[in-house]
């Protein structure tokens, strides 16, 4: 059986992915700051890093046939200080560097590097009918600044004869966590909260398609650089708002829009990224022959949520 290396292994997607690996036949080895009682798969392993001091298990490395990079921290987490703006970053291009270093300096067996990206790659949409394409140059703001540094951390591999592929990720919708409990918060409430207008683009993608999709990009070798790692039909902020609203209490909600100063109060520049239209291609995942289980807001929500009154807290019943 091969082995994956992952790192940020412990959160959203690292925690399917693993369990799809594992189904497939991989060996997973995660990396983390601290060992902890092995209560996954006997498949799955973990091993020791510290990116602030530089310090990673070698041996797992070297056990290590492909490497998913996933470590990073989250972009809205916490407010933008100018400290945490910094770790943001740092966080992203100083494992890499670690990686990096740790495979230039020792024997290894690593075919091929997946680094996670996103698709604040991209500034805000330039008109109605275009869509952003991988060969585009990055915005010149806080996270297209930040994606092209995250980028460029991982490409030196590609000098030690690893082949490279990076996923700008959009909005990853789950039933575990993360975007789609957020907008599941104001629906305990009987609220649909559209944010400011509801005309801003959502690119997103169902965390089994982009599981799914990193799979793809360490099996095919043909895969090589960026890829949009979004589904097909992205929608604005109110159909998902509203569709959402439909699909968790079926007539029984309130569509209220939240105006953009009430936002910026509450989560500062951040506000920023949830209030920017970014319409994201499909297009070049595709061409490789990737299909989409859930190429549409509906098949999401239909698989998610099975029926209306199906969530309490923002879990299934």
């Amino acid at each position: 059986m091969q082995t994956v290396l992952i790192t940020g292994g412990t959160g959203l997607v690292g925690k399917k992915l693993s369990k799809l690996l594992v189904d497939k036949g991989y060996n997973i080895i995660i990396l983390t700051r601290t060992l902890k009682d092995n209560h996954a798969a006997k498949q799955i392993t973990f091993a020791l890093w510290d990116v602030k001091k530089q310090t990673i298990d070698i041996s797992a490395v070297q056990k290590a046939d492909y490497i998913i990079h996933l470590a990073g921290a989250g972009v809205v987490a916490k407010k933008w200080t100018g400290s945490y703006k910094k770790e943001i970053v740092e966080s992203r291009t100083k494992s890499s560097e670690l990686l990096v270093n740790t495979l230039k300096n020792n024997s290894h067996s690593v075919k091929c590097i997946v680094s996670a990206s996103a698709t604040g790659w991209y500034g805000e949409d330039k008109n109605t009918e275009h869509f952003f394409i991988e060969e585009e140059k990055p915005a010149d703001d806080f996270l297209g600044e930040t994606c092209k540094l995250w980028e460029q951390s991982i490409e030196p591999a590609e000098a030690l004869n690893i082949r490279v592929c990076k996923l700008r990720t959009g909005i990853v919708l789950s039933k575990d966590g993360g975007a789609l409990a957020e907008f599941l918060k104001p629906l305990n409430f009987g609220i649909a909260g559209i944010l400011s207008s509801g005309k801003q683009v959502i690119s997103w993608i169902h965390i089994d398609d982009l599981c799914r999709m990193y799979i793809a990009a360490i099996e095919n070798n043909a895969m090589h650089g960026s890829y949009n790692a979004v589904a097909p039909m992205p929608v604005t902020n109110k159909t998902l708002t509203v569709k959402l609203a439909q699909a968790v209490k079926g007539k029984f909600y309130i569509s209220m829009h939240v105006p953009k100063f009430i936002l910026k109060i509450m989560m500062g520049s951040r506000s920023i990224e949830v209030l920017k239209s970014a319409t994201v291609s499909s297009a070049k995942i595709k061409s490789t022959g990737f299909t989409f289980l859930y190429p549409s807001i509906d098949a999401v929500l239909n698989n998610l949520i099975p029926s209306p009154l199906a969530y309490r807290n923002g879990r299934p019943k």
